[in-house]
């Protein structure tokens, strides 16, 4: 069973926290949830902007990450159709209700001299699109029912991958796992990854080894208000 149940929150490097903390509150209708030092990171903002209790866009800000340069067709596709590196964030899109909340959305844009574009019938799910700071792509959309993978997985794209049909079926009902209560030890730093980088020299090792329960409580984190 899918033990994923939505999007906690999805971080995003910028190099002017203000401005989009004022993008998503003005222009969107977010609302500021968290502004702190990123635990455990040096000289590092975060910020949490709220989607729904459970959901949020964070951002991460410090003075380095200004220096570091945005190229589009690379870094950032531009807008929903072009190309962006591999494991880049091509665009992102946000859930809203039905068509009267897509319409809110986009009067609310247009109203503060943002285009938008659609909204346009996917089938799957009806979208508008418009520009985020700093080059990111945006989306507001809605589906009206479940996607249906018996009708959305094109039996050519499939070929196409190289898909078999063995794996079709994997792919569409992956295969239970028996939970082992949090007691699966930790794979080393040799082992096949895919692992995390930009560490120092030998920093990763070092953190992959210390043990979970000290990981656990490694930072602080209490607020950083007193209520």
């Amino acid at each position: 069973m899918n033990k994923v149940e939505g999007l906690h929150h999805l971080a995003i490097s910028t190099g002017d926290m203000k401005a989009q903390i004022e993008f998503f509150t003005e222009k969107i209708g977010m609302q500021l949830q968290a502004l702190y030092w990123m635990h455990g990171v040096e000289n590092t903002k975060h910020c949490f902007l709220r989607l729904n209790d459970e959901s949020s866009i964070a951002f991460v800000h410090n003075p380095d990450i200004e220096q570091i340069a945005s190229h589009i067709g690379q870094s950032h596709a531009g807008n929903a159709g072009a190309n962006s590196a591999p494991g880049t964030m091509q665009h992102l899109a946000f859930k809203v209700q039905d068509d009267e909340a897509l319409y809110h959305m986009r009067d609310r844009l247009r109203s503060q001299g943002i285009p938008v574009l659609g909204p346009i019938e996917h089938g799957l799910c009806r979208s508008i699109y418009f520009a985020g700071l700093e080059n990111m792509t945006l989306e507001f959309a809605y589906s009206k029912e479940p996607i249906d993978n018996n009708v959305w997985i094109d039996p050519e794209v499939v070929e196409l991958l190289d898909i078999s049909a063995a794996e079709l079926a994997r792919y569409k009902q992956p295969a239970d796992y028996s939970d082992q209560g949090g007691q699966v030890s930790q794979p080393a730093a040799d082992t096949p990854g895919p692992h995390m980088t930009n560490y120092p020299p030998g920093a990763y090792a070092r953190v992959i080894s210390i043990p979970d329960d000290v990981v656990l409580n490694m930072v602080d984190s209490t607020p950083p208000v007193k209520v």
